[in-house]
């Protein structure tokens, strides 16, 4: 009696745990955010924006290109989203993992929009933010990198690649940059990352093309 009571019990949990799977499936993102630190602040700084439109933030400080497409089955894929934001480059052209070439970068890029398009899932590229240099690199990097025109050359690269190849385009630099091509004053105190309230402008930008594409 004893040995039948347990296996009855056992047989209940069982269908117990499978019923929960069937039925507790989680939400499928309306967007995912994949990025640096830009996006890990603007997920830190403005969490009810990701909360009350179905977002999800995937920014990690510090990252390349090339350490987001290692992460992206992981981050983006498995969580199914209807539409995926890619923001990213600027760690690239900091070098933060060494010298990438501009075509380096794009092909990073372009590898996870063609795996969000086998997995049926909209891509919106967004240009990367304007910064006339970064802090953390010395003053002789910056002088023969010159980021403001190597953002420029890439953000060409990825509005071109978005015309070609089925995804949106969010142009974050031009209302953002100064004539310099750095950061407007008021945006940033770095200069590179955009200050709480000036992810307020960059969500009345990205906000309507997501629910676009989400109709689609």
């Amino acid at each position: 009696m004893k040995h039948l009571f347990v296996l009855s019990l056992f047989i209940s949990c069982f269908f117990i745990t499978h019923a929960q799977e069937h039925t507790e499936q989680p939400i499928r993102p309306d967007a995912v955010f994949m990025g640096n630190s830009i996006t890990q602040n603007w997920r830190n700084f403005h969490p009810d924006f990701f909360t009350r439109n179905n977002f999800v933030g995937k920014g990690i400080g510090g990252e390349v290109t090339l350490q987001m497409l290692a992460r992206f089955r992981r981050d983006v894929i498995s969580l199914n989203p209807k539409v995926l934001v890619i923001l990213a480059g600027t760690n690239d052209i900091a070098q933060n993992q060494g010298y990438v070439t501009h075509r380096q970068i794009m092909d990073n890029i372009a590898s996870m929009v063609d795996l969000a398009h086998f997995n049926n899932i909209r891509v919106i590229l967004c240009s990367v933010l304007p910064a006339y240099s970064y802090r953390w690199r010395p003053d002789e990097f910056n002088q023969t990198v010159r980021p403001a025109e190597a953002i420029q050359r890439l953000n060409g690269m990825i509005r071109k690649y978005a015309l070609e190849h089925d995804c949106a385009y969010v142009d974050f630099w031009t209302p953002m940059s100064d004539d310099k091509g750095g950061m407007k004053d008021g945006l940033s105190s770095d200069g590179v990352h955009p200050h709480p309230d000036a992810y307020f402008f960059m969500e009345e930008l990205i906000t309507p093309v997501i629910q676009q594409l989400c109709m689609q």
